[in-house]
């Protein structure tokens, strides 16, 4: 079943998807978009491109360089998009910080403390909120943690991806195991209120035999949450990508096996499944705003603060504000020329028409809650369900004659197979994505 339905498809961390972003969104767009919305609350990303070593699977957008005065230039543009976001936003307050990258523990101790000086200067951040960073192992010392803690950090995500020598070695990402169990009890005793660790199946050399043992060395390091990624092979639009030698790869049914393996074992040591390729602990909030209904997903995966608006800083980052998508300038030279310019970076976005923002709450619905209630819809929204969405309910049919799909009293409730399936399922609500020769723009679903 899996096998049949394993086509390529977006991960609707937004709707409409990146691909739908033009360069006609103009900063009047984006300034409308602010003025018009009606949140109070911000979440910030701030993108660090630096890497000291690449990783041979990455797809993300990254600087390799070992010079770490290249950082000291990055963030004084940084500092510069700060001081002409930051009046914007002037009536909200910042209840969730995400620092990603490239590797934001690339930057030193003293360039973290400035830079996170610099945004508690510009904004108005909550005393209480979620605020992490992602954590790379292999060039810190354990010492950094309590450099992220005083610069107010709460939160860390430390990227593994694997735990076996082979296959860290295949992808030039080799590890000290133990600096990791300690750099988690470090965490702890520091006081961090969650931690999430970052895997992903699908990399050479991997086996089902093998990534079971990584999940188990895992489950000893006890953390709150966990990312399970699938590697996306896109050698062609990944120069390093093409280190990876085809031949070591896993087969797919071997990538569905650790899928499937990774699903019953964590389940089975008391996580709850999230979706996709995300796992927390029951009493962890993401757990809990699911099971209440009320879990949202952006840019960052699936998140708990749906109220927030987010603003994103830095290169190739992207907000989400009010009826608007907005992203930064993808590559450093045109990001740092624009900020000399333009003083921001806005490179491209959309605004959002009434279908455009009907689509959103649907298929947020289902990729967060597997679940629809059609009345409550059309409560929300003005609409009739069923006549709005005539055309979409006949190709989710192949859906529900496959049980993958059940429709009854007017709810949609996706199947527990049907939630690996769940990319494909909100397709059908997609209407950008039918215009099939954009197919080869996505990752295939598992």
């Amino acid at each position: 079943m899996i096998e049949k339905y394993n086509y390529s498809g977006p991960r609707y961390t937004s709707y409409p998807t990146a691909l739908e972003f033009d360069d006609s969104f103009t900063e009047e767009k984006l300034l409308t978009s602010i003025a018009n919305s009606k949140s109070d609350k911000l979440s910030l990303y701030l993108h660090i491109p630096f890497c000291a070593k690449l990783c041979y699977y990455c797809g993300c957008n990254k600087v390799i360089t070992r010079h770490q005065h290249k950082a000291d230039q990055y963030i004084e543009y940084l500092a510069a998009e700060i001081v002409k976001r930051a009046p914007l936003f002037k009536n909200y307050l910042v209840t969730q910080i995400h620092w990603g990258g490239g590797t934001p523990t690339f930057l030193s101790p003293d360039q973290i403390l400035k830079l996170s000086s610099l945004i508690k200067e510009h904004f108005n951040v909550a005393d209480k909120g979620e605020y992490s960073i992602e954590v790379d192992p292999r060039e810190i010392e354990l010492s950094m943690l309590d450099t992220l803690k005083e610069a107010g950090f709460n939160r860390i995500s430390i990227g593994v991806q694997d735990f076996n020598k082979k296959v860290q070695i295949a992808v030039n990402r080799e590890q000290d195991e133990q600096f990791i169990f300690d750099l988690m009890a470090r965490a702890k005793e520091l006081g961090f209120v969650s931690t999430n660790i970052d895997l992903i199946y699908g990399l050479p050399h991997q086996t089902p035999e093998t990534f079971a043992e990584t999940m188990q060395r895992v489950l000893d390091l006890d953390p709150d949450r966990l990312s399970v990624f699938n590697y996306a092979h896109l050698p062609a639009r990944f120069a390093a990508q093409r280190k990876i030698k085809d031949e070591d790869l896993a087969s797919p049914q071997q990538k569905l096996d650790m899928l499937h393996q990774t699903i019953e074992t964590l389940t089975g040591a008391g996580y709850q499944y999230i979706g996709m390729d995300h796992f927390a602990k029951p009493d962890d909030e993401l757990s809990i705003l699911q099971n209440e209904g009320r879990l949202h997903r952006n840019f960052q995966g699936y998140t708990t603060q749906e109220e927030c608006d987010l603003l994103g800083l830095g290169v190739s980052s992207i907000s989400q504000i009010g009826d608007c998508y907005a992203q930064n300038q993808k590559d450093i030279r045109p990001y740092y020329e624009s900020v000399d310019k333009l003083g921001h970076a806005l490179w491209k976005g959309c605004s959002l028409n009434r279908d455009d923002e009907i689509r959103r709450v649907v298929i947020k619905q289902l990729i967060c809650h597997f679940d629809l209630d059609m009345a409550q819809i059309d409560e929300k929204l003005g609409i009739n369900f069923e006549e709005y969405f005539s055309e979409d309910l006949k190709l989710l049919q192949t859906f529900i004659d496959d049980k993958l799909v059940d429709i009854t009293d007017r709810k949609i409730t996706i199947s527990p197979t049907g939630r690996l399936l769940i990319r494909n399922i909100c397709i059908c609500f997609d209407v950008y994505y039918r215009e099939k020769a954009r197919q080869q723009q996505f990752s295939r679903v598992i």
